[in-house]
């Protein structure tokens, strides 16, 4: 994920690092630590890491630190959840190059193969000098030579690997950086061409399973095809696991899963990101990690470290001087803060020496952990007004909803959205979080910059929803959907007989002028 103009579009937790067996999350790993110390590193620095990161322009959904091949910190604010994946956005492409890796061991493709050739019934009438000296490292290192990002075009089409090659290629192949998510589109598109597999699947025996990973969700195209560049959603375990998979060179349980070799290409400077208009490259590489330099579909980072990251700030840091992972989930825009925030508070720690255990620093980080949660809706949370329960019929709108009933009892708002032939229901807690799932039209949220115009097959999402009386005719829901970075604000305003609802997504709240809320207001009348 880039962090320009790409970058804008971009449980609660009992302090388990502390108790043996770690809720299986680690099978076979006992824990005779009783603070983070133990592992190296300093209550006192996550205490840090945490204030910054609540004063910031930051939302933080989890925090995983390990040291030494253990977890150190394991960190949700509710309610988000240890056990519930999400979305990674271009983390996706990391596990996709990886991909790419276990193919190349296997003898089944090499870095210098030309694109074309994967695709002879696809590939234009007339192929391009430049096309036809495409190949496989040219798509790993974004150097494709398109003059803009591919994906929001391919993804308005059918076939998106025909057109992809069909597009101009202006510059040589290898000659300049530009972040290209179609370019990891056309990677996975090549790994399930040779071994017949989605790339989600041809990494479930080979990685997933021996790092003891869940089951993992990632988007197709209409091809069925895994869109590699973005789409996969993962538990932040398994961020962190796939962090320090990468920290022992590909080594797992005593078993060399993917070549040391290949590990050590996939993470080295491969190619140099250009600074914009008016900046300095020299001052870039002093402050910017997007500048550190790029391999294969990892960045490089300050600190001699790397890193895979995604929209909202998902990232998977390796920092392997200091033996360290540190995986974070978030939702924000300031993706350089997030990873400012782990080099001024957690890196300074994690260079000290052993340390006895400070008390009462680790005494108040238990106690934090413990409590950890994002923000309930402000106001009353017993009503105004008498709405036990209501029914209104919907004017005609583009959600397709007809119907709407309002039931209110003790700690929740019920609702159900009729949209002809299927019931949408929202369980919404009064002053804490109740969670359900719905596949109401617009939910959840989407970046829709690189998904154009298709839509992937649809899952019920899972939410949290959470409300309170803003006045004695409004109340004022949060929809968060924790297995993503994402969330609604709904709010219902009441008149004698009548209501409106109105929707505002997470992303309209970042940026409206690119993501403008779509949804109508919803307008009804009660029925007699």
């Amino acid at each position: 994920m880039v962090n320009g103009n790409r970058r804008l579009f971009l449980r609660q937790i009992g302090w388990t690092a502390f108790a043996a067996g770690c809720d299986g999350v680690f099978p076979g790993i006992a824990f005779a630590a009783a603070a983070p110390e133990a592992r190296g590193v300093p209550s006192a620095a996550v205490n840090a890491f945490l204030d910054a990161a609540a004063v910031g322009a930051f939302e933080l959904h989890s925090l995983v630190v390990m040291r030494a091949g253990m977890p150190a910190v394991r960190a949700w604010w509710a309610p988000y959840r240890a056990q519930a994946p999400h979305s990674l956005y271009s983390l996706s492409k990391s596990f996709t190059s990886t991909a790419v890796g276990f193919a190349v061991a296997a003898g089944k493709l090499k870095l210098t193969d030309k694109v074309v050739d994967f695709f002879p019934e696809q590939k234009p009438a007339q192929v391009s000098e430049n096309l036809a000296a495409l190949n496989v490292e040219h798509l790993l290192t974004m150097s494709v030579g398109q003059a803009g990002d591919a994906a929001p075009v391919i993804t308005h089409e059918q076939d998106w690997v025909k057109t992809f090659l069909a597009l101009p290629i202006q510059s040589p192949p290898g000659s300049v950086f530009l972040y290209n998510s179609a370019a990891t589109y056309m990677l996975s598109a090549i790994v399930q061409k040779l071994t017949g597999e989605r790339v989600v699947d041809y990494l479930r025996t080979r990685l997933f399973d021996p790092l003891g990973l869940p089951p993992m969700r990632w988007s197709e195209c209409p091809r069925g095809i895994n869109t590699g560049g973005w789409g996969l959603s993962a538990t932040t375990d398994a961020i962190s696991k796939f962090g320090q998979f990468y920290l022992q060179k590909g080594r797992w349980n005593g078993k060399q899963l993917l070549p040391r070799e290949w590990i050590e290409q996939a993470t080295s400077f491969k190619i140099q990101p250009p600074p914009g208009p008016g900046q300095d490259l020299a001052q870039l590489k002093k402050d910017s990690d997007w500048h550190q330099g790029y391999a294969y579909q990892f960045w490089r980072c300050r600190h001699d470290a790397f890193r895979g990251d995604g929209a909202f700030g998902q990232f998977c840091i390796v920092i392997p001087a200091l033996d360290a992972v540190v995986a974070i989930t978030s939702r924000t825009l300031d993706m350089q803060g997030v990873i400012n925030l782990v080099w001024e508070h957690l890196l300074p720690g994690l260079r000290e020496a052993a340390q006895p255990v400070d008390r009462a620093a680790s005494d108040h980080l238990r106690t934090r952990l413990a409590g950890l949660a994002l923000a309930l809706p402000e106001g009353s949370a017993a009503s105004p007004q008498a709405v036990a329960h209501r029914d209104f019929a919907i004017e005609s709108n583009a959600l397709g909803v007809r119907g709407l009933t309002i039931a209110f009892d003790s700690g929740r708002c019920r609702l159900g959205f009729d949209t002809g032939g299927k019931l949408h229901t929202i369980d919404c807690g009064i002053g804490r979080w109740r969670d359900g799932e719905t596949e109401l039209p617009g939910t959840p949220p989407e970046w829709t910059e690189v998904v154009g115009t298709y839509v992937n097959p649809r899952h019920p999402a899972k939410i949290a929803a959470a409300g309170a009386w803003k006045d004695a005719n409004t109340f004022q829901m949060r929809w968060r959907y924790y297995e993503t970075p994402h969330l609604d604000e709904v709010t219902l305003h009441f008149s004698d007989d009548g209501v409106e609802v109105s929707f505002l997504n997470s992303l309209t709240q970042m940026a409206a002028a690119v993501h403008p809320e779509t949804r109508p207001v919803l307008k009804g009348k009660a029925r007699s």
